[in-house]
């Protein structure tokens, strides 16, 4: 049986190193929108669960796609600290495109946060391929 200590170090790392990352972006993102996602979200609201499964699923996309073509730890935690740019530049982009999405979300507009979603979703495909 080969020695598997290196693969299961670089596996632990990855994992490791990825939710860092995820989590860093969570944070972020959940301090740059100006409502309580989390408030929201528990009353049912699926404006704002949209929006915010959009972007974290086009964050993780990115990752996923670092992970497996970045050379190393260090070329993923570049990548992946651009990636997190990326989506939070196009959120911002979006909120000046639709000045009242604060009141869109919070009044479960769900087109508005379906909107927001799919956009985070698709720059993250996008930026996804950019790493392969």
């Amino acid at each position: 049986m080969p020695d598997m200590t290196a693969s299961v170090i670089a596996y632990a790392s990855h994992l490791l190193a990825g939710a860092v990352v995820f989590s860093g972006f969570f944070f972020v993102y959940l301090r740059l929108t100006p409502y309580d996602e989390f408030k929201l979200i528990r009353e049912g609201n699926i404006a704002a669960a949209l929006s915010l499964a959009g972007a974290l699923l086009g964050f993780v996309l990115t990752i996923a796609s670092s992970i497996t073509h970045a050379d190393g730890l260090v070329p993923f935690l570049f990548w992946a600290v651009m990636a997190s740019v990326v989506q939070l530049i196009v959120f911002l982009v979006l909120t000046r495109l639709m000045p009242d999405y604060r009141l869109q979300i919070e009044h479960n507009n769900i087109a508005a946060g379906m909107l927001f979603g799919v956009s985070a979703l698709a720059v993250g495909v996008i930026n996804a391929a950019c790493l392969s």
